[in-house]
């Protein structure tokens, strides 16, 4: 038996226990279940329930047996003495607060084919547990799903940036520029990337940052790199610069074996990466206020749209010369940085500071960008459930990993629509 389950059956079903009795005899009418609580303490808070003649007002703990509640200990807290009543499967002692006040009991039928239900989406084998099933779910709820999911998506990445801003003394700036770097580096280089931007504060670069070949000798040189550079004109001079600088700011540079090229594709490299974020520092003054006026997509392309320097013109590593092609940011990293980090510092900001139509613009940018493409989307759109902007797939993903993947059914509205049917 799952106390989950009878924690679903209180949220959607408490209705069908109206008219049973409490161990002491008295009947129940549940006139509201409460809210539901992931957090510490009672399992629903301000439940309104009438207990015989009496409505009652408060809190709501459930066990499978009652005498799980002494198991717990929630004798000796004083968080539950504001329970009202205590719902169980099977009664074997009646609980009591720790003023010594008994606690009505009210005892349930556990449902066996629920319990089933529940048990087989829990050990389904399929891609997602409901994969057979999510078929006969209504669009309605899968539309009000995906929606629901992009909430969570941006409250989680919110309070991750909220985070980062707070580790970087209420600076949103160094926050957003930590960021960025991190998501230049993608997957595979995002631990050296972020290691670079904070062991190179924000405020150093902008001492420099009308200089190009200044920002870059700083960027390279904290990264390492310069150190296991092959000799050649332009990377002396960085070196040379780079060691003037280096003084000047008392820098510390990190481990260049951190930093990974083998199977990425040249355009990917770090080197490339790291000569494209200079040419932002150089040429986007005020980056991150301006990203945050942005209004749409376009203007966030043109904002992040740069060139490296013409060395980078014909080298994908230094001392190396390789056929001559501009290095820039294309479009995918473009609209990787800003699903990864625009749009939630975007929120964030738009939240911290009361600008509601920063919030609105940041799920408007979401909207304006194509579906992602990856095997997640793609076994969605197998099942029937297709993605038309980037507003889906976030959400899409969220769903696949914070529910399906941990199979929290009983969570999920389209899990609940799915065993509620077992009712």
């Amino acid at each position: 038996m799952d106390e989950s389950l009878l924690h679903f059956i209180w949220r959607y079903q408490s209705f069908t226990f109206n008219g049973l009795c409490t161990t002491k005899g008295e009947t129940i009418e549940v006139i509201d279940p409460g809210l539901y609580n992931t957090d510490s303490g009672p399992d629903f808070y301000n439940a309104k329930i009438r207990i015989g003649k009496t409505i009652w007002a408060g809190n709501v703990e459930m066990h499978i047996k009652s005498s799980d509640w002494f198991a717990h200990n929630h004798q000796a807290d004083g968080a539950y003495n504001n329970v009202i009543l205590h719902v169980v499967v099977e009664h074997d002692r009646p609980a009591k607060t720790s003023n010594g006040s008994e606690i009505q009991t009210l005892v349930i039928p556990y449902p066996a084919e629920l319990a089933l239900s529940h048990e087989n989406l829990l050990k389904s084998t399929e891609w997602i547990p409901c994969a057979s099933k999510i078929g006969g779910v209504d669009s309605i709820l899968i539309g009000s799903t995906i929606d629901r999911m992009q909430a969570e998506r941006l409250e989680i990445k919110s309070n991750r940036v909220l985070d980062m801003v707070n580790q970087c003394a209420g600076s949103w700036e160094e926050a957003f520029y930590r960021d960025l770097c991190r998501s230049l580096g993608l997957k595979t280089n995002a631990l050296p990337f972020q290691l670079l931007a904070q062991s190179l504060p924000l405020k150093v670069l902008a001492k420099h940052k009308n200089n190009a070949f200044q920002v870059e000798a700083l960027l390279f040189g904290q990264s390492g790199l310069l150190e296991k550079a092959k000799p050649d004109e332009y990377a002396t001079a960085l070196k040379k610069e780079y060691i003037y600088l280096k003084d000047k700011f008392n820098l510390t540079p990190i481990e260049a074996s951190q930093w990974k090229f083998m199977r990425l594709r040249p355009a990917s490299f770090p080197t490339i990466r790291i000569a494209l974020l200079a040419m932002l520092i150089n040429k986007s003054s005020g980056l991150f206020s301006h990203l945050m006026e942005a209004e749409n997509i376009n203007q966030l392309r043109k904002l992040l749209n740069v060139e490296a320097s013409e060395y980078w013109t014909n080298h994908y590593l230094f001392g190396e010369e390789s056929k001559p092609l501009k290095k820039h940011l294309g479009d995918e990293t473009i609209r990787l940085i800003t699903i990864n980090t625009i749009v939630p510092f975007m929120f964030s900001y738009g939240r911290s500071r009361a600008k509601a139509n920063l919030e609105t613009k940041a799920l408007a940018l979401l909207q304006q960008m194509p579906p992602e493409k990856n095997s997640v989307i793609e076994n969605f759109k197998h099942l029937g459930i297709i993605s038309t902007t980037a507003f889906d797939t976030q959400a899409l993903i969220h769903l696949k990993t914070s529910y399906c993947d941990a199979r929290k059914c009983i969570y999920c509205p389209i899990g609940v629509r799915i065993l509620r049917k077992q009712l």
